[in-house]
């Protein structure tokens, strides 16, 4: 990486709890694109204060974690489309005082959907209703599943989300299974995060999980969830958060850079983020 210098382009994450991983994946492709560029994790204490920081420091980028993807929407100047239809932000740009929001959330969702051959006649369970929730029903909306069901403890949250998205909302999984199973298990929520006080939970009862055909753990640290270990013990078609971070951030570093690393850099940044 170059020496710290005056000239240095800055990119930032904003999360309540920040991790290496996308500061090790990006800088790790700075250096590998001979970019004089920095990221930088914070855990802001006042999110309107820090981006007014974005802005008035001349950071080029900015990642939106949880819980600020929705709250920074009152905070930015421009929503891509990305953003605006769900509403809910994981990405900012930052072109000349202009702050422009993204989800790039969505894209990787989608995408991981996809590759994975998930059949949109299966039943899915979703597990959350914050703004990665949003993004993510969104994205099974769009590739055609429609026997949904959003868990939610907050029933105003959760009723909005899947009422939005012509799912149903239950409180809690019991009543969501009502004792049969679903097909696909997805956890949207903090439940499994390390360092949360839920680090060593399960978001999903263990027979649901032998039941199921996929468990999806948005989670991306740590990348072996207890979720995503109890999928894997099971046998069955593990997606986890790990890749999506990988290809959220992926868009991310092309929106700040414009350059788009080969497939050949982009998995040796994966193994760097990785080995940690």
């Amino acid at each position: 990486m170059p020496i710290l210098n005056k000239d240095m382009t800055l990119c930032i994450s904003l999360s309540a709890r920040p991790s290496n991983n996308g500061t090790r994946f990006h800088n790790f492709l700075y250096e590998a694109l001979g970019l004089n560029w920095i990221y930088k994790a914070f855990a802001p204490t006042n999110l309107e204060q820090a981006i007014a920081g974005v802005r008035g420091l001349g950071i080029r980028g900015c990642a939106v974690s949880m819980p600020y993807k929705e709250e920074v929407i009152a905070l930015v100047d421009r929503m891509d489309a990305s953003a605006s239809a769900i509403d809910s932000v994981n990405t900012i740009v930052n072109d000349d005082g202009v702050l422009t929001a993204y989800n790039t959330d969505y894209t990787a969702i989608a995408q991981l959907i996809e590759r994975n051959a998930l059949d949109p006649a299966w039943s899915v369970v979703l597990r959350g209703s914050g703004g990665m929730a949003k993004a993510t029903a969104a994205a099974f909306r769009d590739a055609g599943f429609r026997d949904v069901t959003i868990v939610a403890r907050n029933e105003e949250t959760g009723r909005t989300l899947a009422e939005l998205y012509g799912f149903a909302w239950a409180a809690d999984v019991d009543a969501a299974l009502d004792g049969a199973t679903a097909d696909v298990f997805v956890n949207v929520t903090p439940i499994g995060m390390a360092g949360g006080p839920e680090a060593d939970s399960l978001s999903f009862p263990e027979a649901a999980i032998d039941a199921a055909r996929v468990v999806f753990d948005v989670v991306a640290l740590p990348a072996e969830t207890p979720l995503v270990r109890a999928g894997r013990a099971a046998g069955k078609v593990v997606i986890s958060g790990a890749e999506v971070m990988t290809i959220q951030a992926l868009e991310q570093f092309v929106l700040y850079t414009g350059r788009r690393p080969s497939d050949e850099q982009l998995h040796a940044a994966e193994d760097f983020m990785r080995a940690q």
